[in-house]
């Protein structure tokens, strides 16, 4: 099966990330891709965050020879053979029943981290287990301070080495696209309210299949809810708005975890310096994907102002919009230490499996080192602002 995935994503059939994209497309139901492939309301920030890169353009020098080229970095003091982790994708196993732990077997097989969502339906234990690589533990609040303490010494026994905290979701985004396909009906347990989307999954009998021989809706296997088990995939979206995560929340999260802290959600250089302050080892510059509130800059342009309000106190890293590995470069030459890669990586999911993972982080590498080699850039840690022009900066940015 791994050998035939392979076939399906290899070149020519898979060029670039949006070959996957369009491969998940034809093998998931519209309401599954519609999850992983939407954002919320108008979608204005979800096409933004794409569309910003192209306002960049590169400045590179030419007529220079160099014999090796260094993609390396270190984040967190690990070190990635590339500057791209796998960011937290929930609700992955309804993808491709592989889910969780076949991405994180491929980031491990890449040189890189896995980040896995609370949201997951593979338990932490076994996703941590299938990757020889780094990992880290995307923590909600969901299901109560119980449950989350719990999440957090086992994530800590099973050797997760940071603590990712997301504080941009105090209720979900409305999501449009969920709305019209159902998904809160086709996730719950009415069968009366399921019927009307019913059709279209029988279209995709495949996915249909695979579904069915996994178990159907998985649970929710990192929210254990104390004398419950764990939580039923439905209650999520609710349980959300009663798990709001506040700037005192990370000091009785840090007294239980020792690791680091890395706050993911900022867009300002005010909260950025709160969090730096409140001692988080890592920031990640996001919107959530254009996942929550539509509306907020693209997650690029507001890389410069937390970059520069932290002055490198704490690490900054950055996710939206990331479809080349030119892009990657782009936010390095802007600051990031890093970057965070979702969707181009749950695409190869949705579409293959972890075949599809390994291809879609096959080809970020591949894209990031050749653009260095026509930058005329040797190494990543070499990259700054000026192989980028500031003049379009200044009018895309400001």
């Amino acid at each position: 099966m791994m050998k035939s995935a392979t076939y399906a994503v290899r070149s020519p059939y898979v060029v670039n990330i949006e070959d996957l994209r369009l491969l998940a497309r034809r093998r998931l139901p519209r309401a599954v891709f519609d999850y992983l492939d939407g954002g919320a309301e108008g979608e204005l920030t979800l096409s933004e965050n794409v569309r910003v890169f192209r306002e960049v353009t590169f400045r590179p020098r030419n007529a220079v020879a160099t014999d090796a080229y260094n993609l390396k970095t270190r984040v967190l003091g690990e070190e990635l053979s590339f500057p791209a982790l796998l960011a937290p994708v929930g609700y992955s196993r309804l993808m491709h029943p592989g889910g969780e732990v076949a991405a994180a077997r491929a980031a491990g097989d890449a040189g890189t981290v896995y980040i896995l969502s609370t949201i997951s339906g593979h338990k932490l234990e076994n996703v941590k287990a299938a990757t020889k690589g780094p990992a880290w533990y995307q923590l909600y609040l969901v299901g109560g301070r119980e449950a989350a303490e719990s999440a957090i010494d086992r994530a800590h026994q099973a050797g997760f080495t940071a603590l990712v905290i997301t504080v941009d979701t105090p209720v979900a985004g409305m999501r449009e696209r969920d709305a019209r396909n159902g998904m809160k009906e086709l996730l719950g347990a009415s069968l009366f309210a399921k019927l009307p989307y019913l059709p279209n999954f029988l279209a995709y009998p495949r996915w249909l299949t695979s579904f069915l021989l996994d178990g159907g809706v998985p649970k929710l296997e990192n929210i254990v809810i104390p004398g419950h088990g764990p939580m039923e995939l439905m209650d999520v979206v609710a349980a959300l708005s009663r798990a709001v995560v506040t700037w005192e929340d990370l000091g009785w999260i840090r007294e239980i975890w020792r690791g680091p802290i890395v706050v993911k959600g900022i867009l300002t250089g005010d909260d950025a310096k709160r969090a730096a302050d409140k001692g988080a080892a890592a920031i990640v510059v996001s919107n959530h994907g254009g996942r929550q509130l539509d509306g907020v800059p693209a997650s690029l342009r507001a890389l410069p102002e937390v970059v520069a309000a932290v002055g490198g106190q704490t690490e900054v890293l950055m996710d939206g919009g990331i479809r080349r590995g030119s892009d990657i470069v782009k936010a390095i030459c802007l600051g990031a230490r890093a970057v965070l890669c979702g969707r181009a990586y749950a695409y190869g999911l949705a579409a293959a499996g972890e075949a599809g993972v390994a291809r879609a982080l096959e080809i970020l590498k591949g894209d990031v080192e050749r653009t260095l080699r026509l930058l005329g850039c040797s190494a990543i840690a070499e990259l700054d602002s000026s192989y980028v022009d500031t003049r379009l900066l200044q009018n895309c940015l400001r």
